[in-house]
């Protein structure tokens, strides 16, 4: 079995208790000494095997293999991408059965995490996210005063719900971009400091 590990809770000294994102499950399993093992680590990609037992009704992980990616090795997209990761945990863990979508939209994100900004693809990847759950945000109307939103005084919150800037007190976005985002996924049109901007919204939470 296959599955991401999104988040990692020390139990007594070096036990640890794992949530493993798998194709259809978010996994909770037990390792022995899981703080000793480099194979184990927040936003980590690894197969492994579950063993049960009528002792305890929590799984026990075992016979790991880390199945890495060549940019683990670069500090900063590893930062962003455990901080990324770990935001699934919050949004998922009332669910054990999740279905595919989550899982393999990790998947996209890894093959892609290499290849441009981390911050860009973990926001088009959080669009992707809000369209599969039926959130995307009303363009028109700010979510506070439920007013009519001009282009020229446009911000984003969490969840990534339209404002005005002087209702959020945020700065300001450009508004063409982030329609192009909403409506087709990309990024492009966003410069750098909208990106780190809309990146802090992200972490958030989902």
């Amino acid at each position: 079995m296959q599955g991401y590990i999104i988040r990692l809770q020390r139990v007594k000294d070096e036990d640890l208790i794992l949530s493993i994102l798998t194709k259809n499950r978010l996994e909770t399993l037990y390792r022995f000494y899981g703080a000793r093992h480099g194979t184990i680590n927040l936003g980590y990609k690894i197969d492994f095997e579950i063993e049960h037992s009528l002792k305890s009704s929590i799984g026990r992980l075992y016979d790991v293999v880390h199945l890495g990616f060549p940019w683990l090795l670069e500090q900063d997209r590893l930062r962003i991408w455990q901080q990324f990761t770990a935001l699934f945990y919050p949004h998922l863990k009332e669910s054990e059965e999740t279905g595919s979508f989550y899982f393999m939209l990790l998947e996209q994100c890894a093959e892609q995490w290499a290849r441009q900004n981390p911050k860009r693809i973990a926001i088009e990847a959080y669009v992707q996210l809000l369209r599969h759950e039926g959130r995307l945000p009303d363009l028109e109307h700010c979510f506070f005063c439920e007013h009519h939103i001009d282009d020229a005084d446009i911000t984003l919150i969490r969840g990534f719900q339209y404002a005005h800037t002087s209702c959020a007190h945020r700065q300001g976005v450009c508004a063409t971009a982030v329609k192009e985002l909403m409506q087709h996924n990309g990024s492009l049109f966003l410069n750098d400091d909208e990106v780190d901007q809309l990146w802090l919204t992200l972490t958030e939470g989902f």
